[in-house]
């Protein structure tokens, strides 16, 4: 972990934030380049309909459109979640060189939970990995979201009980 793992992964919170208010599943990311944000986003897979508006995805299209490239190289995402395999997958495609994720997820993870497809030495592209920055806020939100869920306080069009 470096000093600004925490800075950035506090800008995803407040992603997630955003998407927790529209009644999102609460996942936000950041996508740096020397330290320097590039692109933000969360997921908005309920308000588009759909089923790629992950937050990894959404930041990972607005990046590329700004640097005029699928080629991340020598970027870093900031997650607030574990990436699914889709996402991990983008990750891979995007030649990202590194992802620092808040908490994990035991249902759908592909970084360390249920895979270990950025480590993956047959592919060609292997992420650097940190896991666990600001674990328990990033845990807390997505638990009081979901609880919220099962109460029938949030209504969220779809949402499941998919992550957490």
């Amino acid at each position: 972990m470096n000093v600004n793992d925490t800075y950035f992964l506090n800008l995803a919170l407040e992603q997630a934030q955003k998407a927790y208010a529209l009644g999102e599943v609460p996942v936000g990311a950041v996508l740096t380049l020397e330290n320097k944000i590039i692109a933000q986003g969360f997921n908005t897979k309920e308000t588009q309909k759909n089923p790629l508006g992950h937050a990894e995805i959404e930041v990972i299209q607005k990046a590329a459109t700004k640097q005029k490239s699928w080629r991340l190289e020598n970027t870093t995402l900031y997650v607030t979640l574990e990436p699914c395999l889709m996402c991990a997958g983008a990750l891979l495609q995007a030649r990202v060189e590194r992802l620092v994720y808040g908490c994990k997820d035991p249902k759908a993870g592909a970084v360390t939970s249920l895979y270990t497809i950025l480590n993956d030495p047959r592919l060609n592209h292997v992420v650097e990995v940190t896991g666990g920055v600001l674990e328990q806020e990033c845990q807390k939100l997505l638990q009081q979201f979901f609880k919220e869920l099962r109460r029938g306080v949030r209504v969220a069009e779809g949402a499941r009980l998919e992550s957490v």
